[in-house]
């Protein structure tokens, strides 16, 4: 079983939260509506003789992830029309981006080797469906308040070799996008939506290959698509489901259909929707309506100047200078605004000579609960310089207080004695008890254990 090679290729969608809709001047808002269809015009519902017009925002912010993503930038661009019929698209087709789309040949990298970022192309959300029942009747029903919201997609090489680079790609892109700002990515909402196509490579020589497929080798001529996953957890189980089943076929001598397949986190199963459609099923075309995209220098330039300092430099820059941990850190932030925010406070704190990672440790660990965002980066710094400061107690009188605490609990010292490290908290406590002060851990810590040697 261990003869296959997984590869995976990527498609997430993500709602960008620009104020107007896609192609027309609706609210921009599915998802705090009052109630269905409320914001909606004759573009967005598709009706007869409305013209769309380009969201100008929207194009920006995309061309902004792509340069974010390292991505080369298609100076002419333009949108088509693609063409399929389901009852929550009204026009009878999607505007997106077939041939030319606004961003390519991008990466991100990962713990497992970098992904490549086959495009970032720009399109229009549809309707969503509600099914439910009416006078007894189970019926489908259909709210067009996100019928044409501004929808990125970002499509990958197939460089993704397991479930587990998949879920750490899909994380770290919803990162990014939520540092530059453009995208709550509210998943449970639909905010982002993650795709995973996958499909199982035969090895000749029957060995495992650890990255990469081997320069040559032709990809599997079959692959199958999970869709609309809205959770990390549940793209790595579907993954995982999706190659146990597939590797099952493939030793059966057969092939797996090419498919879109959905995942019943429930079950921890895939189950089929419907066979998948190529490219020429959907007749693209450039669409009439809108006009070819043409990026001037000064235009472009806007844009570049308003990718901010890209958030891999930031953690490098901070690592370097701060000392502190990325995984931690990370915890701390979302925006660019507060990433700068935080750069200030860590700039300040070195001013002082004050810890970093005790401030990162004590604001992540919940022992100071603020907002580090609301105050500027003096008041924050002057709140956390107050919640550990501690008294001044001479070590004399801490060893009589220790003593007592010593002779008091011989089962708590006892079992710190057999390496039981976790009573040093118990003493710990018991001493700040008796002391009523507030002192230094870290000293009652070595005063307690030179007392019991």
């Amino acid at each position: 079983m261990n003869k296959y090679q997984v590869i995976i290729g990527m498609e997430v969608h993500v709602e960008l939260k620009t104020n107007s809709k896609m192609f027309c001047g609706c609210k921009n808002d599915p998802f705090h509506a009052e109630k269905p269809n409320i914001y909606t015009c004759p573009v967005c519902l598709g009706l007869p003789g409305a013209l769309p017009v380009a969201n100008k925002r929207a194009i920006e912010w995309t061309v902004k992830l792509g340069l974010a993503l390292g991505c080369k930038i298609n100076l002419f661009s333009k949108f088509d029309r693609k063409h399929y019929f389901y009852p929550d698209l009204p026009k009878g087709y999607q505007i997106s981006q077939y041939d030319l789309p606004f961003c390519y040949d991008g990466k991100v990298e990962t713990s497992f080797g970098p992904v490549g970022i086959t495009r970032v192309h720009l399109e229009e959300d549809t309707g969503k469906l509600i099914h439910q029942k009416v006078n007894g009747r189970d019926v489908s029903l259909i709210d067009f308040n996100r019928s044409s919201v501004p929808l990125i997609e970002i499509v990958t090489e197939p460089e993704i070799y397991s479930s587990a680079q998949a879920k750490e790609y899909a994380k770290k892109l919803r990162q990014i996008i939520r540092y530059l700002d453009i995208s709550n990515c509210d998943m449970e909402k639909g905010g982002m939506r993650l795709e995973a196509n996958i499909s199982l490579q035969s090895h000749p020589k029957g060995v495992q290959i650890q990255t990469g497929h081997p320069k040559g080798v032709r990809l599997p001529n079959y692959k199958v698509e999970l869709k609309n996953i809205n959770s990390f957890r549940f793209l790595e189980r579907g993954i995982e489901y999706e190659i146990e089943r597939q590797k099952e076929i493939l030793e059966a001598g057969k092939t797996p259909d090419q498919e879109t397949r959905g995942f019943n986190a429930e079950k921890g199963i895939t189950y089929s929707q419907r066979s998948k459609e190529s490219a020429e099923d959907y007749r693209y075309f450039p669409d009439p309506d809108l006009p070819p995209i043409r990026f001037d220098d000064k235009w472009f330039g806007e844009i570049k100047s308003s990718v901010p300092e890209l958030l891999d430099e930031v953690f490098s820059r901070w690592e370097k200078d701060y000392k502190v941990d990325r995984k931690i850190v990370e915890l701390l932030f979302e925006t660019t605004e507060e990433a700068k925010k935080l750069d200030e406070i860590f700039s300040n704190l070195s001013n002082q000579k004050l810890p970093i990672d005790k401030f990162i440790n004590t604001i992540v660990n919940k022992k100071l609960t603020i907002n580090l965002f609301d105050k500027n980066a003096e008041e924050i710094i002057n709140i956390y310089k107050k919640s550990v400061q501690v008294d001044d107690v001479s070590d004399e009188d801490l060893k009589k207080i220790i003593t007592k605490v010593v002779s008091l609990n011989p089962k708590a010292v006892g079992d710190l004695k057999a390496g039981k490290v976790q009573s040093i908290n118990f003493l710990v406590g018991q001493v700040m008890c008796k002391a009523k002060k507030k002192i230094e851990f870290s000293r009652l810590v070595r005063l307690i254990q030179s007392s019991i040697k």
